[in-house]
């Protein structure tokens, strides 16, 4: 493989901030007119995007490749994530490979195809070194995780097979930084040690300045740079990888109410939750507050709730209902107030689930407040849809689901091209198979218009300007912002072209 023009972002812990200074990265080298495109071997998540391909075959990807592909100027692609693990439970993961899914694994026998699969990430990555000037790689979890060295495909072992040249990013506002950052240099062997090239620091808030003798320290105990100080940044918020990272939390930064009353939407945060970031859509409107919630006692009192998506829909609804979820969600809905289910969530509003797929746990009863049957199917579903609704709101999404419709609702959520319907309504009840709806910025505002009115809100009132598109922009916007205001953007640039420097030192750590 080439040597130059490429670049593996690591970091200490899983969100530290690998994905968003990767998008940040490329949207710096974007507007210096470089043809730089994302890479990330291995991903395991499940909030992934759909992409079609210019042979009109479609995948999924995970969604920060979805994001780093737009920072870059470019459409998704298989090509930018082609392993993709999505667990379904703590022992077992859906694996799919550029895009398709190619069945399930546990960690226990994940070695008897990771050869298979390191095949496949090292012929891919030359493919895109081939299509573009610079490839900007972003590792999985840390390369510090000494128990997965002799399997790993996206960290070290990626970095050795294709001699790039390693940044280590760690978050500060976790604590511990330098050390952190320290004991991952030192825990790796002499062989890896030597791509390592420097570090960043993520999520500082304050003055800089104070860190400049750790950041010395540093230096002379490594040998290596730190090539900048990224500071906290609230604009960040859209696109969360981990959505874990969402748990109890109040999403995004909405503007102030346009009207005189706000919309409490609950959003319930499943074992298995899968496309979190739906609720983002929702949490962008001014007046609109979105908080995720594993408390029955949560939804006693707000105007909307939400069943998200899952990678496990039947077991995730037996969670909902030994948490007492279940029951809290059906009292919200026969009191009148709105209930939203999208994809997984809407499977478990309805009537009958037939799984022989996902959890095999064969027909098992929704929460029964849509009338429809789901049956799941080995093939999944990938596409990009578009239609309307609300009397021709124009709406787009993206479908990623085994469970199909087997008896449909007579009134669909939203109206298909060919006249046919899709999802279901059912008074104050709806359901949507489709992602990223809520991305379409007139269905957005029309649906949290009727959710209000269903909720009794009569004082809300949605903004007529909030456009999802741009704050995805404004996001990757700040992100080079961030990069080249605080960065050492020339050294960073020197090491992408030329590689890790030789004569790294090795650190050497034993017991005394």
């Amino acid at each position: 493989m080439e040597r130059n023009g490429g670049l593996l972002v690591a970091g200490t812990t899983s969100d530290a901030g690998k994905s968003l200074l990767t998008a940040g990265i490329c949207r710096w080298l974007h507007r210096r007119g470089v043809n730089v495109a994302p890479f990330k071997a291995q991903n395991m998540s499940n909030n992934s995007a759909v992409a079609i391909e210019p042979d009109g075959t479609g995948g999924e990807i995970g969604r920060a490749q979805a994001l780093q592909a737009a920072a870059c100027g470019l459409a998704p692609s298989v090509r930018f994530n082609p392993v993709l693990l999505k667990p379904g439970s703590d022992r077992r993961s859906q694996v799919i490979v550029l895009g398709q899914a190619v069945g399930h694994i546990g960690a226990a026998n994940y070695a008897e195809i990771k050869d298979r699969l390191r095949g496949t990430v090292l012929e891919t990555l030359a493919d895109l070194r081939r299509r573009h000037d610079v490839v900007i790689c972003e590792g999985a979890g840390s390369p510090a995780e000494i128990n997965l060295r002799a399997m790993d495909l996206a960290n070290m072992g990626l970095a050795r097979a294709a001699n790039l040249p390693v940044i280590v990013v760690g978050d500060i506002d976790r604590g511990g930084v330098f050390a952190s950052l320290f004991g991952t240099v030192a825990l790796l062997d002499a062989e890896d040690q030597a791509l390592v090239s420097g570090f960043v620091i993520n999520k500082f808030r304050g003055d800089a300045g104070l860190l400049r003798p750790g950041v010395e320290q540093l230096t002379q105990l490594t040998g290596r740079p730190t090539f900048g100080v990224l500071p906290w940044s609230y604009d960040l918020w859209l696109d969360a990888e981990d959505s874990l990272a969402y748990d109890g939390r109040v999403l995004g930064r909405p503007g102030p109410a346009r009207g005189s009353q706000w919309l409490r939407v609950a959003v319930v945060r499943l074992p298995r939750l899968s496309n979190a970031t739906d609720a983002e859509a929702l949490a962008c409107e001014p007046g609109v507050q979105v908080r995720l919630t594993v408390e029955a006692a949560d939804l006693a009192d707000v105007d909307l709730v939400v069943i998200p998506g899952s990678k496990s829909t039947v077991d995730d609804l037996a969670w909902l209902r030994e948490r007492g979820l279940a029951d809290a969600i059906v009292r919200h809905a026969k009191a009148g107030r709105p209930v939203l289910g999208i994809c997984g969530g809407f499977q478990m509003l309805a009537e009958r689930i037939d799984d022989e797929v996902e959890s095999r746990r064969g027909t098992v009863a929704g929460l029964g407040l849509l009338p429809v049957d789901i049956a799941f199917a080995e093939r999944k579903t990938l596409a990009l849809p578009e239609g309307t609704a609300f009397d021709g709101v124009p709406v787009k999404g993206y479908e990623i689901h085994h469970g199909q419709v087997t008896r449909g609702a007579q009134q669909p959520f939203i109206r298909l091209p060919d006249g046919t319907g899709e999802g279901a309504v059912a008074g104050n009840v709806s359901g949507t198979h489709w992602h990223g709806a809520f991305e379409s910025d007139q269905f957005r505002r029309a649906y949290l218009t009727e959710a209000a009115r269903l909720a009794g809100r009569t004082g809300f009132q949605v903004a007529p300007d909030t456009s999802f598109a741009a704050l995805r922009e404004r996001t990757v916007d700040v992100l080079g912002d961030l990069v080249e205001e605080h960065l050492d953007t020339e050294a960073l640039w020197r090491l992408i072209e030329d590689g890790a420097p030789a004569g790294l030192p090795t650190i050497t750590v034993g017991l005394r």
